[in-house]
């Protein structure tokens, strides 16, 4: 009796029949209204047993021993994994050429799910074919190719989600200059600190005691300071619901 030799992604795949019942994309009039769930078949007309060939052919290959099948299985995610968002693209662009400007067409649950097995798929794949880090780094970077191209080209601007961006991109890049800032003014200080000192840490094993002494003392701090900000909260939830205070 032949034995499956990938029950990751034969499990994977029967998740993918199950996201299949799950709206493809929300179409709304207008931004304020959270709209409606269509599966992908109310989108074009075709009928719903074609989204079984993913699946169908994912637990086929899950059953063949050897590399080749692996590559495939590879091969079949990405393609899916790009087709996906392209189809979403066209969705938005097929969905709005009936409707008024304003109208939002935005990723369906369906959809979400679909993208994140896809790539769980391909992650395994990519696991299975090569145990050298290199490679697999490679493999994944190439995954967001053509993804990135379809975002850089235009294919997605239909989508709610870059329409809000195109409306609002000033206000989109002061946000993101902020984050980057406190991110890279956090982090950046936190590196040049922290990796001499572990290092320092590793060479002379005799001062780790002191080093971490004073870190805990650091790390004591905020939350010293976070309880007596939240003190005066539950004080007053206290006095107004006596029963708290007996937990």
């Amino acid at each position: 009796m032949t034995r499956c030799s990938n029950r990751v992604v034969a499990l994977l795949a029967l998740m993918l029949l199950a996201a299949s019942a799950l709206p493809f994309a929300n179409f709304a009039p207008n931004r304020l209204v959270s709209g409606n769930g269509l599966w992908l078949w109310q989108i074009w007309s075709f009928s719903p047993l074609a989204l079984l060939a993913v699946p169908a052919a994912l637990w086929i290959l899950c059953w063949l021993p050897g590399r080749f099948p692996g590559l495939l299985i590879l091969l079949l995610a990405q393609t899916g994994f790009t087709l996906l968002l392209w189809a979403a693209g066209e969705a938005a662009n097929h969905l709005a050429a009936s409707a008024s400007p304003l109208a939002r067409t935005s990723p369906g649950s369906g959809l979400w799910l679909w993208l994140l097995l896809m790539l769980l798929i391909a992650n395994d794949a990519i696991r299975r074919l090569t145990a050298r880090a290199p490679w697999r780094w490679l493999l994944n970077v190439q995954l967001w190719l053509l993804p990135c191209w379809l975002l850089v080209s235009g294919a997605l601007d239909g989508l709610s989600l870059l329409k809000e961006y195109a409306n609002r991109q000033d206000t989109f890049n002061d946000a993101l200059y902020q984050h980057l800032t406190l991110l890279w003014g956090t982090l950046l200080p936190a590196l040049l600190i922290g990796v001499p000192l572990g290092m320092a840490c590793w060479r002379h094993p005799r001062r780790q005691s002191s080093v971490f002494t004073a870190l805990n003392i650091i790390q004591t701090i905020p939350s010293v300071a976070l309880f007596g900000v939240l003190i005066a909260p539950l004080a007053g939830l206290a006095q107004r619901f006596p029963w708290l205070a007996t937990f």
